[in-house]
């Protein structure tokens, strides 16, 4: 919004109240202050200053624009105009990198992992991206543990101390924001991943097993988990989120507040970063406006209006007068864990996008006479086999597709493999009951079904095959074959035979990776290997029960990027 024109290309300074600007221009997600608020001299054109900010700090940084343009800011002779935007950091984040009309050339995220992932992309992207210059952060907030006092307490908070395990612990209802779309999902997803992560780098099975769990509930965003407290404090689950929002939450809401604590082990620091975006093509005179603004952002009078908000300081100090009674949090120090660089934040991007992705596999199991032999644990191998799938089948949300064969010698001839349950969603009624209810019946079935050789070969083919065919592109299309040997069936197409076939018939369009599950010692590891790099997938040995489960999930977690994992 410009200034009355008094005369051609000139503005003059308006006196009008800047509160009631805001609220005229509120409704359409920006704010623009622009206006003078005393009279002078005349200046020669306007001079925009573009702002987006983290909705949290909204009210804090129109505030310290409206003390800016109080001063009546002129550069090159041209009226600076501040605009500042309410937008979400990860929206931002993915769009700076190629954005070209009206772009914005400052940038307050509520994180800087969201600004060193789009600082990331713009390096990929080529010389036209913009600059980005992450500067000191403005303020600071903890993710913090967050739910009903009801839901807390269930927990054992306030007696004992609030841990990041029970997010782990599958007797818990906890609710997880998307990590691609907020923030509290992203750092959520990173305190987890560096707990349960392995020494090098690879998750382990609980961590895909958790990521699944919850990511059936993942809502879009943390005000959904805060309003499920408000409408049903009773029910609603535990949730993450910044130490701020629900001192904010619970100054708006009178009833059913929220309680907030950080983790023993450690939590991440939401710290409120400056960004400045530049690009070769910005108008004369914005980078120094934007240091100007930049020093009424760091001024002591924003500092405090920061603290009001419900922010603690850049060195993560809190107002000694917050108390669990009112604000739902307290003042007390947090043990922080260090914030992710571009690298692992584009890492768990992918982790989860992996996780997230909805599914379509044919799940294979041998059930030759060998899988009857028992390891460890008392169990045969068929038995071992599956409940790890059983296991793994009941963390997948309805909508995952799967299907499930059994095979050996002359099992179904001229076949030598047998469909139990064909290939769907889980939550599909299948004669009468769901699909998952038929995958469970048809599982039961295995071990009476055990004898003959292992016709691996001829399994295998026919197996991706039939994927194949009804290859679905809105989902992650897989075959994971589970067996104990070799192929010892001398009528079927040999090892090198099938490897080409492989080859040949593969769609670099319709990708159908083949994972290779090796039960025991016993088994022919080079030959599963090579078949499934011929699919681009992965083969997996398990020599111990318990490793089974683990191969799984990581075969899961793994899916999205075959083959070049």
């Amino acid at each position: 919004m410009s200034a009355r024109h008094t005369s051609p290309g000139l503005f003059r300074r308006v006196a009008l109240p800047v509160g009631a600007l805001l609220g005229v221009i509120a409704a359409a997600g920006v704010t623009v202050v622009a206006l003078r608020v005393t009279s002078g001299a005349d200046c020669s054109g306007a001079l925009p200053l573009k702002v987006a900010v983290t909705p949290a700090a909204l009210d804090v940084v129109n505030a310290a624009a409206q003390d800016y343009q109080r001063s009546q800011p002129v550069v090159n002779g041209r009226c600076v105009q501040v605009q500042v935007e309410s937008r979400n950091a990860a929206d931002v984040a993915n769009e700076l990198p190629t954005a070209q009309i009206n772009p914005h050339s400052l940038w307050i995220p509520d994180s800087s992992m969201w600004a060193a992932e789009a600082q990331r992309q713009a390096a990929e992207t080529g010389p036209e991206a913009p600059k980005l210059d992450i500067k000191p952060s403005l303020a600071t907030s903890p993710l913090v543990m967050a739910g009903s006092q009801q839901a807390m307490s269930k927990i054992g908070f306030p007696v004992s101390p609030v841990s990041w395990a029970k997010v782990v612990d599958p007797r818990v209802q906890i609710s997880m924001s998307d990590p691609t779309m907020t923030s509290e999902g992203l750092a959520s997803l990173f305190v987890i991943r560096t707990l349960l992560g392995n020494a090098d780098g690879t998750p382990k099975p609980e961590l895909v097993g958790t990521l699944l769990r919850v990511g059936r509930s993942a809502v879009p965003s943390v005000r959904d988990s805060f309003g499920k407290v408000t409408t049903d404090a009773e029910k609603a689950p535990l949730f993450a989120a910044t130490e701020q929002s629900v001192v904010a939450n619970n100054r708006a809401v009178k009833d059913n507040a929220v309680l907030g604590a950080p983790p023993k082990e450690g939590t991440l620091s939401f710290d409120y970063p400056l960004v400045r975006v530049s690009r070769p093509n910005e108008q004369e005179g914005i980078g120094e406006a934007a240091s100007q603004f930049e020093k009424v952002l760091r001024s002591a009078e924003t500092v405090k209006r920061f603290g009001e908000a419900g922010f603690r300081t850049v060195q993560g100090a809190a107002p000694a007068k917050w108390s669990t009674d009112v604000e739902g949090v307290q003042a007390g120090d947090v043990k922080l864990i260090e914030t992710p660089n571009a690298d692992q934040v584009s890492e768990l991007l992918r982790t989860w996008g992996a996780i997230s992705l909805d599914m379509r596999m044919l799940t294979v199991i041998d059930v030759s006479g060998s899988m009857l032999e028992k390891g460890g644990t008392n169990k045969t191998r068929v038995e071992t086999a599956t409940e790890a799938s059983m296991a793994a089948l009941s963390m997948l949300p309805d909508t995952t597709q799967i299907g499930l064969w059994a095979f050996s010698t002359n099992k179904k001839p001229p076949n030598d493999w047998i469909e139990l349950v064909p290939i769907g969603p889980l939550g599909e009624p299948l004669a009468g009951v769901t699909r998952r209810k038929r995958l469970e019946a048809g599982a039961s079935q295995l071990p009476g079904l055990v004898g003959g050789g292992t016709a691996l070969n001829d399994t295998t083919l026919a197996a991706y095959r039939h994927v194949l065919s009804g290859y679905d592109p809105s989902k992650v299309n897989s075959v994971v074959l589970m067996t104990d040997g070799r192929n010892d069936d001398v009528s079927s197409i040999d090892t090198a035979a099938l490897i080409e076939t492989l080859k040949r018939e593969a769609d670099p369009a319709k990708p159908v990776p083949i994972i290779m599950v090796g039960l025991g010692d016993e088994v022919d590891m080079d030959a599963l290997r090579a078949i499934s790099a011929a699919s681009g997938g992965k083969a997996y040995q398990a020599r111990n029960p318990e490793d089974i489960r683990g191969v799984l999930l990581d075969a899961v977690s793994q899916r999205r990027c075959r083959p070049t994992c």
